[in-house]
């Protein structure tokens, strides 16, 4: 899988560890030599501010930029692959303008082309061993990066990841992004607004009884879905249910049907990105016995939204709202007069 591939060879620190290993990272200066120094991971590492050139991979990161407003710092992204209709929806034509170096994970070589004096990526979200593409070999060639808080590894030769619940590593990003692009006020504003919406959602209507909604990521002989440190426990719990893999202390794992079957799910959301498309997940979902025959299945409660509303980032609030408003139309829970800005469902 493109970007959550399980390789779990562990090169950060992370809370648990920093005491160890707490030394500033250095980083080339902005152009006018000015610095800023972030923990990021635990660490407390320096950054050109404001940066000039980013280099962001993965459609949850760019729309953190894009939220921030920065577009015109970005050098060039890589892995937009299908979300670039719901983000030009969110973020209009800003999108646009940024140049895709690479349609899915870059090849260290390409980000090195692009001459970032920043990379904005996470650990399987473009860092990875395996292709010489990590924050060290960043480092060495004089560029900053940036890990995806939810992607940092929870301790050294381990490749569990998620070190804090995941509203806390969404506003982490966008603080300390805001940090790094100068776009502080902006970096505020955003928090508030998720805060001000998680609290309508807080408030509205409790369910009648506990909702379980099963994540379906991707899979066939095992699904990969997301544990408690992930984006959609954030998403889920939210929307007033439980993540039926809240039990699960990583971020995206791999469970096993018979995990799914014990869940009994009264709901399940999908991740849209391909190879796998929806029609062919619910396919496997209607052919399996234990999960066929489940009134999720059978009375078709899905809810499929893009990449970039489930892994981490500020859409997280986005499809947290889709997700109530899903619930409600099931008849699952209460009318609570939440109301989506966009109509973001990819099912219907």
């Amino acid at each position: 899988m493109r970007r959550r591939a399980l390789a779990l060879t562990a090169l950060t620190c992370t809370a648990a560890t920093v005491a160890g290993c707490a030394t500033p990272q250095p980083a080339a200066p902005a152009a006018d030599g000015h610095t800023v120094t972030i923990t990021n991971c635990g660490v407390p590492s320096k950054f050109p501010s404001p940066a000039k050139r980013l280099f962001v991979n993965d459609g949850n990161m760019i729309s953190t930029v894009l939220a921030l407003g920065a577009a015109d710092q970005v050098a060039a992204i890589s892995s937009l692959e299908a979300d670039a209709p719901m983000l030009r929806r969110h973020y209009g034509p800003a999108l646009d303008q940024l140049k895709i170096a690479a349609p899915r994970r870059p090849a260290r070589e390409t980000v090195l082309a692009n001459r970032p004096d920043v990379m904005v990526a996470g650990w399987h979200y473009g860092y990875d061993e395996t292709t010489g593409l990590t924050p060290d070999s960043l480092r060495a060639a004089g560029i900053a990066p940036y890990i995806l808080t939810e992607s940092c590894r929870q301790r050294p030769g381990e490749g569990a990841r998620g070190i804090v619940e995941p509203w806390t590593a969404v506003r982490e990003d966008l603080t300390n992004l805001g940090e790094i692009t100068g776009r502080q006020q902006r970096a505020a504003e955003l928090n508030a607004d998720i805060d001000r919406r998680r609290q309508a959602l807080h408030d509205a209507p409790a369910p009648p009884k506990p909702i379980t909604v099963f994540l379906f990521d991707s899979g066939t002989d095992s699904l990969l879905t997301s544990g408690r440190f992930g984006g959609p426990e954030a998403i889920i719990t939210a929307a007033g249910a439980r993540n039926a893999a809240t039990d699960v202390a990583d971020t995206w794992a791999k469970v096993s049907w018979e995990r799914v079957v014990a869940s009994k799910p009264d709901a399940f959301a999908f991740v849209d990105y391909p190879p796998q498309t929806f029609a062919e997940k619910v396919a496997i979902l209607r052919s399996r016995d234990g999960i066929k025959d489940l009134p999720a299945v059978t009375e078709g409660r899905f809810l499929n939204l893009s990449y970039s509303m489930w892994t981490s980032g500020p859409l997280n609030i986005d499809a947290a709202e889709q997700l109530r408003v899903a619930l409600e139309g099931w008849g699952l829970a209460p009318p609570s007069g939440i109301r989506p800005r966009f109509a973001d469902r990819l099912d219907q």
